[in-house]
């Protein structure tokens, strides 16, 4: 045995151990960077560095809606991206690359009042940046109240401009807002409430001529009545003729008995 075969079997044997894996704590909402390592059609698998692969769905990957993750993401890209949900018992993790805060259409509601900023106008509305990755638009019926000629004389691009969301189509991703719904109705004028006055004049009038009778109309009501009486007159005496005659006709009858 040689001197070096003795001092390798007298020195102490060193175990070299793994490295241990670092496990970064996670919580929601918290911003991680990682790398794309497999694309599906429903979202995407990416590496962040604690072991497993987190899942970001398709449609967190933008505001607007994308038909596949190809559209913005390729496999070995480097990402930013949020925790969305943690699911510890199952190890899973779910990411999104909207940052906190973020708004799209699946969030808003009827009703809702935005502050929003004017984008394009058209002939027949102007549409609105909300910030949900879709523009709102507004008709020009929906401006103000009462008629508007054209939607420049209400608003201007790049404007701020406070609107109502009346109706939501997420499928087609089509927002329908209102600058009218939020101002005050308008007071009738003063021309306007004499002419209101006027009408109502001459309708109470008109409803009260009904009631009163022309000349010709009551000379006719008065001849109508005239005749009535006449016939009414003429059926008595009829009547009174009729009955003298009977009476006649008895003591005739009675006078001849008599005789015999």
């Amino acid at each position: 045995m040689t001197d070096q075969q003795n001092q390798t079997q007298d020195e102490p044997q060193i175990k070299v151990l793994p490295k241990k894996r670092i496990v970064r704590k996670l919580a929601v909402g918290q911003e991680v960077q990682g790398r794309v390592k497999r694309l599906t059609d429903f979202g995407a698998f990416i590496d962040i560095g604690v072991g497993t692969d987190a899942l970001m769905h398709v449609s967190e990957m933008s505001q607007r809606r994308i038909k596949s993750p190809k559209e913005v993401l390729k496999v070995g890209q480097e990402v930013t991206a949020w925790i969305k949900a943690l699911d510890k018992a199952h190890n899973r993790i779910s990411l999104t690359m909207l940052p906190p805060g973020t708004r799209t259409i699946r969030d808003l509601e009827v009703g809702e009042v935005l502050t929003g900023t004017v984008t394009r106008i058209t002939n027949y509305g102007a549409f609105v940046d909300i910030g949900v990755g879709y523009d709102g638009m507004v008709h020009v019926k929906e401006m103000a109240h009462g008629y508007v000629k054209h939607p420049s004389d209400i608003v201007q691009e790049g404007q701020e401009v406070q609107v109502e969301v009346i109706k939501i189509n997420r499928r087609r991703g089509q927002i329908d807002l209102s600058m009218k719904n939020l101002l005050p109705e308008p007071e009738p004028e003063e021309s306007d409430e004499a002419e209101i006055a006027e009408v109502d004049m001459v309708q109470d009038e008109a409803e009260e001529e009904e009631d009163v009778l022309s000349p010709f109309e009551l000379a006719l009501m008065k001849a109508q009545q005239k005749k009535s009486k006449r016939k009414e007159k003429k059926r008595k005496k009829k009547a009174w003729y009729e009955e003298d005659e009977e009476d006649e006709i008895i003591r005739r009858t009675l006078e001849l008995a008599e005789g015999d």
